[in-house]
């Protein structure tokens, strides 16, 4: 795949993910590899450090400190050499700049699990927002602050295999081990647990063995995996997050909702693109059909992560946490 190609495939994702699109183009349009991509999209991202220790205000510097970790989440969705060093500039960034916007947010660390929570101590409920094969906490910023906007308190984590913890930590299928683990760290009787790509699989999972999960949505989430028929591309990612080729198929046959589609009896949103088509990925559809409680929201022009429609699902998903979590209070 062209450096023109692979931006273009990235495009939708990266501009909803908070990227200005005019440097997007400016920033992809020079890439002569994909595997100038990672170091261009760090380049940027020290430029907006450079910028965060000349502003003026404690403000600019905040707001350039989330670009800066925007760009260094990016950075890492092709393979090089520098992408844990990336990831882990992102999570230094976001941090920093949540030091300066929001003294209030707080580290919460954990067993295969890191994250901020942030919101008010007296919140209506609290959301617990996961990540992807690839995502990461840097990357939802823009579903944070809508859930955040309507009163809710966020922790937007990194667990196994994502983020900050990708270079130290293997995806696990049983991720509601670890979304037990952050309900006990967050000290909170209850939560809701909204999952985007695979952390839609993770959010699933979740709402049906852990009983603390009072409600899950699910965006671009998996239904099914099917090994032998994912892209090259999306094997890679999936082995390097596993650890080696066996052991990211042995997770991907793991991935399967079937059985445990009936037993999340707690209110399920799933929301698909309908342009969002990846050989060897059953979407989210079968899932609400299956699940007592669960209602699918269809976007047909959306694609993966429906980063070109984020009009049509953001506002009515964070309403739907909202009114789910604050009704079975």
């Amino acid at each position: 795949m062209s450096a023109a190609e692979f931006a273009a495939a990235q495009w939708s994702r990266a501009t909803g993910a908070g990227l200005d699109p005019h440097a997007y183009q400016r920033v992809t349009a020079g890439l002569e590899s994909v595997a100038d991509w990672g170091p261009a999209f760090e380049r940027t991202g020290r430029e907006h450090l450079r910028r965060a220790r000349a502003a003026e205000s404690w403000l600019s510097a905040g707001e350039e400190l989330l670009r800066a970790a925007r760009w260094f989440h990016v950075a890492t969705l092709a393979p090089f050499a520098g992408a844990d060093r990336s990831a882990a500039a992102a999570d230094d960034a976001l941090g920093r700049a949540l030091a300066l916007l929001e003294p209030g947010a707080r580290r919460v660390r954990g067993p295969e699990f890191t994250g901020w929570l942030r919101g008010p101590a007296d919140a209506a409920g609290t959301v617990v927002v996961v990540p992807g094969l690839d995502s990461a906490k840097e990357e939802f910023l823009d579903l944070a602050s809508a859930l955040l906007d309507r009163g809710l308190a966020v922790f937007a984590m990194d667990g196994p295999g994502q983020g900050a913890l990708a270079a130290t930590t293997a995806v696990r299928a049983d991720y509601h081990r670890v979304v037990g683990r952050v309900i006990d760290a967050l000290g909170v009787p209850r939560v809701a647990v909204v999952g985007l790509s695979l952390g839609g699989y993770y959010a699933a999972e979740s709402a049906a063995r852990e009983p603390r999960v009072a409600a899950a949505a699910t965006v671009s989430g998996p239904f099914r995996l099917d090994w032998d028929e994912l892209p090259e591309p999306v094997r890679d990612v999936l082995t390097r997050r596993a650890g080696s080729a066996a052991a990211a198929r042995a997770f991907a046959d793991q991935v399967d909702l079937a059985a445990l589609a009936p037993h999340i009896t707690v209110p399920l949103l799933t929301v698909d693109g309908g342009q969002d088509v990846i050989p060897g990925v059953t979407n989210g559809e079968p899932l609400a059909r299956l699940a007592p409680h669960g209602t699918h929201l269809s976007v047909p022009h959306g694609d993966h992560l429906l980063g070109n429609a984020r009009p049509d699902w953001l506002s009515q998903v964070a309403d739907w946490i909202t009114r789910a979590l604050t009704s079975t209070r």
